[in-house]
């Protein structure tokens, strides 16, 4: 089975700092995979990598066996990867239905047709609903996006990833600036939809990265210093060492 989304090699230095070293790491087909590592380990400039906002020195990215490495991340969208926070952009003045109806009319190619607002049209305010019901905002629909709580714009934006029908969703740390019960709903949101898409998970809250993920690698430094079931690496001695002591 060819996996979702396979690293090979991966390097990116600024200056004299190496933000990834030789990095290697797999995501299968349905697999919740998480990213844990402390700040600094290069997670954030691993994740630009797979995206595309950042082009690796060395190394390649590939999905679905496609080598991607060079690839716009236009274009990486279109084939099929969605990162949270870059694709929602929130338009706050907006309402919550409008933001994601946007989002859905871009996905079908006609994010040109702004001046027939895509509320307008039937089927995507009728998938709109579907996909604010599926995160728990249902009753929020046609309320302005600046009224909603932080947890709440957090569960848009996990609406706005599913309206695009990504095949891969890159989350980055979503469950952060969230209280503990929006928190426990955040997990909760992400068991419900895991399985259905493969989700690469970047996040520093180990509760919801034990609850969630099939498999864990932990960074540091750039190099992934072990990969494994939560199980494995909540016993791996290095781990604890580099990184789950510091909790």
């Amino acid at each position: 089975m060819t996996a979702v989304l396979k690293v090979e090699g991966l390097n990116k230095s600024f200056g004299g700092i190496k933000a990834t070293d030789n990095l290697n790491l797999t995501v299968e087909a349905g697999e919740l995979h998480a990213v844990i590592g402390p700040n600094g380990a290069g997670k954030t400039t691993m994740i630009s990598q797979l995206c595309g906002t950042q082009i690796p020195d060395s190394g390649r990215v590939l999905f679905k066996g496609r080598d991607i490495t060079r690839l716009a991340p236009h274009r990486r969208a279109h084939l099929g990867i969605t990162r949270s926070y870059q694709i929602t952009s929130l338009i706050m003045e907006m309402s919550v239905l409008d933001n994601v109806a946007l989002a859905l009319q871009a996905r079908e190619g006609h994010s040109f047709r702004f001046l027939r607002p895509a509320r307008s049209i039937a089927h995507l305010r009728d998938r709109g609903r579907e996909l604010l019901a599926r995160v728990g905002l249902a009753d929020k629909a046609d309320q302005a996006t600046v009224a909603l709580s932080h947890g709440e714009h957090r569960r848009m934006e996990i609406a706005i990833a599913l309206a695009s029908e990504a095949e891969l969703m890159l989350l980055d740390e979503p469950m952060a600036g969230l209280g503990t019960q929006e928190s426990l709903e955040m997990v909760a949101l992400l068991k419900g939809i895991k399985g259905k898409h493969s989700i690469l998970l970047i996040e520093h809250d180990m509760d919801a990265v034990f609850a969630l993920a099939d498999r864990i690698s932990v960074l540091v430094y750039g190099h992934i210093i072990a990969t494994g079931s939560p199980d494995e690496i909540r016993g791996n001695e290095a781990v604890q060492h580099a990184y789950l002591g510091e909790e």
